[in-house]
């Protein structure tokens, strides 16, 4: 595929194979039948906290030494190379919210193909609300490539949105492609092929961008997950001031020292804005807002009746009317239904039903 001229004629034929090789790395993600139930032991860790987050990388740059020195738990460190065989979990308090740290083996190099028990590695970063890459400072983009490859071959997507395209099946009717914006790659005959490829001959399809093959067969495939990464440079300490300067205008990074506890406030103030948490205060009638337990909830759901199913599933069967205090209200405090959307730091009174 990469010696394939790319032009209008062998658009099609690209489209064709690229479909393919998602098919093929579908079944490669869901392995077929049962049996093996002792794979994945000690990988699946039970999810707790407001948010998770994975440390994915090579062998030996950091990654238990950053666990110990956040966390406070301990995770085997060594000078030799995979030390850390199963997933180590580990917490950390941050602006009231609580969130679960994950050492995850080391990965290499072919980890999508099932090498080094790296599909189990990446399939527990697929959980993750947030991934942390870490990488050896001296020399880290050979290493970025090769993971950001493996985590896409998984079905990750680091650091983009989904694609704004609209995908329908019907029943009848053929394929119906419809453009808001000029495309320079996907035409009908493409798409048709890419869709034949699924066995689709009946879809009603909108791109509302210049969109790729690969946004298509995301789309197409319905399994991606798109989650937000940062890439630690660890090992700063063996770098000149010059090269860091140089470091710190690459984006999603941040440049640590997990040994000499360097830049971690710059690191979790980073880790909080990736994250999009926002903090809820509650506040009993006649008693002052509990400001050391805050509610945390994701910036795409905050609304007040999100709000009220974090507290319990009952509180919205009850509810009448909420007031709020803080930056999401004109007025102090002011009334508001369940539809409402809360900002970070307001503090909120549930009013039920007599």
């Amino acid at each position: 595929m990469a010696r394939t001229q790319k032009n209008k004629a062998t658009a099609g034929h690209i489209g064709l194979l690229k479909a393919r090789l998602a098919k093929l790395r579908r079944e490669l993600i869901t392995p077929k039948g049962g049996g093996g139930g002792a794979a994945g032991d000690g990988f699946d860790v039970a999810k707790t906290g407001d948010a998770r987050i994975g440390f994915v990388g090579f062998p030996s740059v950091g990654k238990s030494t950053l666990l110990t020195t956040l966390a406070g738990v301990y995770s085997e460190v060594a000078a030799y190379e995979f030390t850390t065989l199963t997933t180590v979990p580990g917490c950390i308090k941050y602006k009231g919210a609580k969130i679960q740290l994950l050492d995850l083996p080391g990965i290499i190099e072919g980890a999508k193909d099932g090498k080094g028990r790296g599909r189990q590695v990446i399939a527990v970063a697929r959980t993750c609300s947030l991934i942390f890459i870490v990488l050896d400072v001296l020399k880290p983009l050979g290493h970025k490539r090769i993971i950001e490859k493996e985590l896409e071959g998984f079905g990750l997507r680091l650091n983009k949105q989904p694609p704004n395209i609209v995908f329908r099946r019907k029943d009848k009717g053929g394929i119906n492609l419809q453009t808001m914006t000029q495309q320079s790659e996907l035409d009908l005959d493409t798409v048709r092929t890419i869709l034949s490829e699924y066995r689709i001959h009946n879809a009603d399809i909108t791109l509302r961008y210049d969109a790729t093959a690969d946004d298509l067969i995301d789309v197409v495939e319905g399994n991606r997950i798109y989650v937000p990464c940062i890439y630690l440079l660890n090992k700063i300490d063996q770098i000149s001031i010059e090269e860091l300067d140089i470091i710190y205008k690459i984006p999603h990074c941040v440049p640590i020292s997990a040994h000499h506890k360097w830049n971690f406030d710059d690191l979790l103030e980073k880790m909080w804005e990736y994250l999009k948490l926002v903090r809820i205060y509650t506040k009993p009638k006649g008693q002052l807002p509990d400001y050391n337990s805050p509610i945390v909830l994701n910036t795409d759901h905050r609304s007040v009746e999100d709000f009220c199913n974090k507290l319990h599933r009952s509180i919205i069967k009850e509810f009448k009317y909420g007031l709020v205090w803080g930056s999401s209200v004109k007025h102090q405090p002011q009334k508001v239904g369940k539809d409402h959307v809360l900002e970070d730091e307001d503090v909120v009174q549930v009013v039920k039903k007599v």
